[in-house]
């Protein structure tokens, strides 16, 4: 839209007389097929209040400070002299487009109570720490407030999202879950079967996706698995592959993984972060399918070792909680590793496997290159825990984690 603004606002361009006149040519036919519409008393088209934004859209971008020069006129008119071509040249140098762009009328933001509500909620930030949040589309706020919410412990999530829903509704949104207009995620486990709708939407114009569900129907990244998976590499397959769909729709998130970043939580917004991350995830997947082959019970589990560490490496700052949606999703992935183990103790390998958790001094000789952070979680604990302490025969693999510095 922008660009179509600077365009029109051009004087005496011909670019911008041949762009009006089919901008004016469109506005027509979709005002005609509206009307048209209108009159249609057996059924309204979905995109009718969509079509009514385009044209009061168009209406603001066909109101000229000027009349643009037909073709025809100047052709007609004399070449300007080579001296006059020169000045305008460094004229429009000096300023490329003679008119500021009229910008598009901001949205009104309906939720803004909401808004305010969250960032001013001292407990919620005990949780998440500063809480920041949109304030450009409703659509993209209420999917900001919802992903909040699956970082702190359901029942205080539950409280709050009961608070969003009742504001939404007072404001004159509908709330939905039909699945058209939510985002699919597979289903995993146990975990996905308490609730088929993780968070619900809200009715906006357009097809943003407000939402989250799980579906029956949603297959796995193909970058995972070629084969059908079963058992637990068919769950943990899911566990990455919402890994990988937030990575790409929540700008909060990042990663500690030791392999790729080793002195530092950083954010995932930095593309080379996020593709060095998300190409770790998927690298030891595949190297936990290869390993599952073998039928070696030490080469599966450390193969393990190395997936779960990926998975939880994938943080937010400050962490969420254990006790979270986000938390427990991972701890889907994490309580794999017992079952890993005990096949592992069955072959006759003397096997360890602990997650670390608590006071930051008692665990902190059971784990390695451990990061300190200054927010979230109590002081001197344990925020979480990216490895696990492991011991396989005589053979130890420390553990990592995040824990709060008691400064």
């Amino acid at each position: 839209m922008q660009h179509l603004s600077k365009l029109l606002e051009i004087e005496k361009s011909n670019l911008a007389w041949v762009l009006r006149l089919g901008l004016q040519g469109l506005r027509a036919q979709l005002e005609e097929a509206r009307n048209k519409e209108a009159r249609n008393k057996d059924a309204r088209d979905p995109g009718m209040p969509a079509c009514e934004e385009l044209l009061r859209e168009l209406d603001m971008l066909l109101e000229p400070a000027f009349e643009p020069v037909p073709l025809e006129e100047s052709k007609e008119t004399a070449s300007p002299s080579e001296e006059e071509s020169s000045l305008e040249e460094d004229s429009l140098e000096e300023n490329e487009y003679p008119f500021d762009p009229v910008p598009p009328p901001p949205e009104e933001l309906k939720l803004s109570r909401l808004r305010e509500s969250l960032i001013e909620d001292q407990k919620l930030s005990e949780y998440v720490g500063k809480v920041e949040l949109s304030d450009s589309k409703d659509a993209i706020l209420w999917n900001e407030v919802q992903r909040l919410l699956l970082r702190v412990p359901e029942r205080e999530a539950d409280s709050w999202r009961t608070q969003a829903i009742n504001l939404a509704k007072e404001v004159g949104f509908s709330i939905t879950e039909a699945k058209k207009s939510l985002i699919p995620l597979p289903l995993i486990g146990n975990f996905s079967q308490d609730k088929q709708v993780i968070y619900p939407g809200i009715k906006v114009n357009g097809n943003d996706k407000v939402g989250l569900y799980w579906s029956e129907r949603q297959g796995f990244d193909s970058r995972l698995a070629k084969e059908k998976l079963e058992g637990e590499l068919n769950l943990l397959a899911g566990v990455v592959y919402i890994c990988l769909k937030f990575i790409e729709i929540d700008s909060n998130l990042n990663h500690a993984l030791k392999s790729v970043e080793r002195f530092r939580v950083i954010s995932l917004n930095e593309e080379s972060q996020k593709d060095r991350y998300s190409t770790a995830l998927i690298d030891r997947f595949g190297r936990a399918i290869t390993a599952d082959k073998s039928a070696d019970p030490v080469k599966i589990l450390r193969g393990r070792l190395d997936l779960d560490e990926a998975i939880h490496s994938l943080v937010y700052y400050p962490p969420a909680d254990r006790f979270s949606w986000w938390g427990k999703l991972q701890q889907q992935a994490r309580d794999t590793l017992q079952q890993v183990a005990d096949r592992a103790r069955q072959a006759g390998h003397q096997v360890q496997v602990r997650s670390l958790w608590g006071s930051f001094a008692n665990v902190s000789s059971r784990s390695k290159d451990d990061l300190e952070l200054d927010s979230g979680g109590t002081p001197g604990e344990v925020s979480a825990c990216l490895r696990v302490y492991a011991k396989i025969d005589e053979e130890v693999l420390p553990g990592r984690v995040l824990f709060r510095s008691l400064r």
